[in-house]
């Protein structure tokens, strides 16, 4: 299988990645998968123009030349995608937002519209069986609310993906919190053992890799100093 992973965190010591990094390495436990993985922020993406230059030239490329087309052809390639990044005013961050924003070449300017009324643009390629992981942490001490309006733009964009959404990953930088987060990042890696069984996570899997690592009282003091 081959995994392209995008990783949109602008930090190198990432907290979002560290759970990322044990989910592939659950993942490619046997060693039987082609992974790829993309920090964004060291790439030159410039912001989509909106040109539409790439629906007449349909050739699955952007016009502009820095290394979208890059991931472009390691994206129509795929077998898995997974989107890693920390949540950024409760959606992605900017860089990575470019990254989705010009994919437009992998569609036509053609509409379909289903049988539901929705209506979406026609696949340059066949993605029928390309699978979409969004893994995303924040810094608040819960879940509810935070990643409402980002998990509302992913279903849209990826059509329904595996999703996690984690709170309090900064402390899985913090030593003092190893006791907590060691537990986390070892779910991580059997989620991802258990993803490259079945190419989906189950809801109590997902679940589990969401629920806070300590009290959301204890949390809050811990940021505030108290």
């Amino acid at each position: 299988m081959r995994v392209l992973v995008l990783n949109g965190s602008p930090k190198k010591q990432s907290d979002t990645f560290r759970l990322t990094e044990r989910f592939l390495k659950g993942l490619n436990k046997d060693g039987n998968h082609e992974i790829h993985v993309i920090r964004v922020i060291e790439k030159q993406i410039s912001p989509c123009r909106g040109c539409f230059r790439c629906w007449s030239n349909m050739d699955g490329h952007c016009v502009i030349r820095d290394d979208q087309n890059e991931i472009l052809d390691l994206y129509r390639n795929a077998d898995l995608v997974i989107w890693s990044f920390p949540l950024y005013c409760y959606a992605m961050p900017s860089h990575l937002k470019a990254v989705l924003d010009r994919t437009i070449p992998l569609v036509k300017m053609k509409m379909v519209q289903e049988d539901d009324g929705t209506v979406h643009h026609e696949a340059l390629a066949d993605f029928s069986k390309l699978h979409t992981l969004v893994i995303c942490g924040c810094g608040f001490p819960d879940w509810e609310g935070n990643f409402d309006g980002l998990k509302a733009m992913c279903n849209v964009c990826f059509c329904g993906p595996d999703m996690v959404c984690v709170p309090e990953t900064p402390l899985l930088n913090i030593p003092a919190a190893a006791a907590v987060a060691e537990p986390l990042l070892e779910k991580f890696e059997k989620a991802g053992e258990e993803y490259a069984v079945s190419l989906k996570l189950s809801p109590e899997t997902i679940a589990g890799l969401e629920a806070p690592m300590i009290p959301k009282e204890d949390y809050i003091r811990g940021v505030n100093g108290e």
